[in-house]
């Protein structure tokens, strides 16, 4: 006898771009224990996931292509019919200052941010529209808020993907379509390791960024796929065009003067 999967998102479909990422690996990963089907987009294949009963799929994605896109779409079309929830969690991130960005590294973080949001999102809706749960998560930052020194393209791109994400909200919410971004602080992957000073140990980097923080820790994958995973289930089914913050209430408090 085949048991039906069990959890939030039991047989629902999935794509994760990003998904052999930090933060897109634990959503991966958060889904498959939720039932899920899960296609986990992104540039090399990085490991399994999940378990031998529900291993998710690799799809190759580069989502500044537009054909690398579209046919990502047409195999999950192909396999499933629809689509029941779309993850944005491609990104990169620069330590520059306007001054120092070429024209070169603007277009590509550009490309990947927030062109990469739009491309798969577009060739996704014909696929949600067939779902009754459709979702979609895109994946901004509290840099979209407030600014970091030295992360100017960067925080350009996540503003953008904020006002897209209401934008997209606006317009797909009578498809039953909802739309939500997910605006994380400081999470302890590869990318926040590298922000960390030239010289500055891991350790050291992390201590320093725990301490500024109210809660005096800084979040974890899957704090993001805790998130995520909520903004897929009928749980959020009346949340929609949302930012919502996960920063350890980083953002809610001016910086203190240390003595």
């Amino acid at each position: 006898m085949t048991r039906e999967p069990a959890g939030a998102l039991a047989g629902r479909v999935a794509l994760v771009t990003g998904g052999r990422g930090g933060a897109g690996r634990a959503v991966c990963q958060r889904f498959l224990t939720e039932g899920a089907i899960v296609f986990a987009g992104d540039l090399d294949d990085g490991g399994s996931l999940g378990t031998p009963d529900a291993p998710g799929t690799f799809l190759r994605l580069d989502v500044t292509s537009e054909t690398e896109v579209q046919t990502a779409i047409a195999a999950i079309r192909a396999e499933h019919g629809r689509l029941d929830v779309l993850v944005n969690a491609a990104g990169i991130e620069m330590e520059l200052t306007i001054e120092e960005t070429s024209l070169e590294q603007w277009n590509r973080i550009m490309a990947v941010n927030v062109t990469g949001t739009f491309l798969t999102s577009k060739y996704a809706l014909p696929l949600l529209r067939m779902s009754d749960h459709a979702s979609i998560i895109n994946f901004g930052s509290y840099d979209g808020y407030i600014a970091d020194p030295k992360l100017a393209a960067y925080c350009a791109t996540k503003g953008a993907v904020h006002a897209l994400t209401r934008a997209m909200a606006c317009d797909h919410g009578p498809e039953g379509i909802r739309v939500n971004a997910i605006c994380p602080g400081y999470i302890d992957t590869p990318m926040l390791q590298q922000f960390y000073p030239e010289g500055v140990s891991a350790e050291n980097g992390r201590a320093e960024a725990e301490a500024v923080h109210p809660l005096r820790t800084i979040g974890t994958p899957t704090d993001i796929a805790n998130l995520v995973n909520w903004l897929a289930s009928d749980e959020a089914r009346y949340a929609t065009g949302q930012l919502w913050v996960l920063d350890g209430g980083l953002s809610a408090q001016i910086q203190q003067m240390r003595f």
